[in-house]
């Protein structure tokens, strides 16, 4: 095609010559991703960007993905409600690609005290889309049936890595996939034959695992509770989301669950959750189109933790990697178990970049790094001693790889009361602009503490 031909057909897309007025791109969305395998601190950067937000979004995940939000008066731990901050205007929607079990629906009716200051929401607060998915009880009861000779193998990966495994985000995207999933618009249908459908699915699944038990008026009953408690809320989020986008100036702020390296397609398969969470989800968690994605950032840890089974090639099985377990309180949020750590991987973020396009990064946690007289970060793989230019998909590869590092001298110092750049030590500046380097992506962020007061922003 000639440079007039191409020129022409982005002509004709745009509107030109055809009478027909292009409303533009609209307003555009800032995203927030884990760019590792997950409990990188995207709640603290979120909480920073929800502050002057009027609109935040989750694209997907579940009830137990919890933000771990910490100011200096209250600890907050969030499951399905993105960020309790009263300025916000509004939630929602919660996407399509966001499963939800039907008890978790008490936690958009009722709205907690915490710490004695109780939530100033509404009804008109939250939004949650029509076309999310829906988990029921007795799928619960699947746990192990789909392949009855791999029960134990399964439950012990579901426990292991901390995924989907066979929780509500597995089964739910699983029955979705396979055409036998309830959405919320169905459930809203409760008196116009939502009833009957929920009997002829429970009887399906019945007939598929006779030993499996479905009360299915006690379901029926506690979900027509539930309904009428969220039923407010519940919108289409297609049009609700092109209405944010083109409407009057809107600052969208959109949250993914989990991270890049457990991402059903690009993880670290198997052992990874069961929806896309990098910037793709966006756009089909969310019903919009690409164009209107604007900032993505990606919060990286200024090390590695990873929970359960899988390979990690940085892991430290060693002291340093208990150090870097005690300091962090590398402690899942929900579960309790402790994540396994290592040190930074660089080239683990360069995959997670290619597929994500980083705009900038969020550096968490460099404060873990503090009392270390020598840091690590890894740069290359070797496999077989030859240096291999990519992230390997085959886990068996992934597994032997050696890991070629940097070393870098610690700095020896406590960075926890730094708010600017130039407060850190050199050595800790000198750090962060190594992965800037490397990576191609400026940080934008800095995590020095714990508290969202101890962020310190570059640019």
């Amino acid at each position: 095609m000639s440079d007039g031909g191409s020129a022409d057909s982005a002509g004709a897309r745009n509107g030109a010559g055809t009478g027909v007025v292009n409303r533009g791109v609209g307003n555009q969305v800032t995203v927030v991703l884990g760019a590792q395998w997950g409990d990188e601190g995207k709640g603290k950067v979120v909480d920073l960007l929800a502050q002057d937000a009027d609109i935040v979004c989750r694209c997907q995940g579940k009830k137990n993905l919890p933000l771990k939000v910490i100011s200096a008066k209250v600890v907050i731990q969030l499951g399905l409600l993105q960020n309790i901050n009263p300025q916000i205007k509004s939630i929602g929607p919660q996407g399509n690609w966001l499963t939800i079990r039907k008890q978790y629906l008490n936690e958009f009716g009722e709205f907690p005290e915490i710490a004695g200051t109780e939530l100033h929401w509404g009804w008109g607060c939250a939004c949650i889309s029509e076309q999310r998915a829906a988990t029921f009880d007795h799928l619960q009861g699947l746990s192990g049936l789909h392949f009855p000779q791999k029960r134990e193998t399964e439950i012990e990966i579901g426990n292991a890595t901390g995924e989907a495994g066979e929780g509500d985000v597995g089964r739910g995207w699983r029955e979705s996939v396979v055409l036998m999933g309830l959405e919320m618009a169905n459930i809203l249908s409760f008196l116009e034959g939502f009833q009957e459908r929920f009997k002829v699915l429970a009887q399906q699944y019945k007939s598929m695992y006779p030993t499996l038990e479905i009360d299915i008026d006690g379901e029926l009953a506690k979900l027509k509770i539930y309904m009428e408690k969220i039923k407010p809320m519940v919108q289409d989020g297609v049009y609700f989301m092109y209405q944010a986008l083109h409407g009057p100036s809107k600052k969208i702020l959109v949250e993914g669950a989990n991270a890049a390296l457990l991402d059903i397609d690009f993880g670290t398969y198997p052992f990874v959750t069961s929806s896309n969470c990098t910037v793709g989800g966006v756009c089909t968690g969310l019903g919009m189109p690409p164009q209107n994605v604007g900032h993505v950032y990606g919060v990286v840890k200024a090390y590695t933790t990873r929970v359960g089974i899988g390979a990690f090639p940085t892991e430290q099985n060693n002291e340093v990697g208990e150090l870097l377990q005690k300091r962090g309180k590398e402690v899942g949020v929900t579960t309790g178990r402790k994540r396994r750590c290592g040190w930074l991987d660089l080239v683990l973020l360069k995959y997670a970049h290619m597929i994500n396009g980083f705009t900038a990064l969020a550096l968490t946690k460099l404060d873990i790094l503090d009392v270390f007289p020598e840091i690590k970060v890894g740069v290359a793989y070797k496999v077989d001693n030859e240096l291999i230019p990519h992230f390997p998909a085959n886990q068996e590869v992934l597994q032997k790889v050696e890991v070629q590092y940097e070393t870098f001298p610690g700095w020896n110092t406590d960075i926890s009361g730094a708010r600017t750049f130039e407060e850190l030590p050199e050595n800790a500046q000198k750090y962060v602009r190594f992965v800037e380097k490397h990576l191609s992506v400026p940080v934008k962020w800095i995590g020095v503490g714990q508290s969202r007061e101890s962020m310190v922003q570059l640019f």
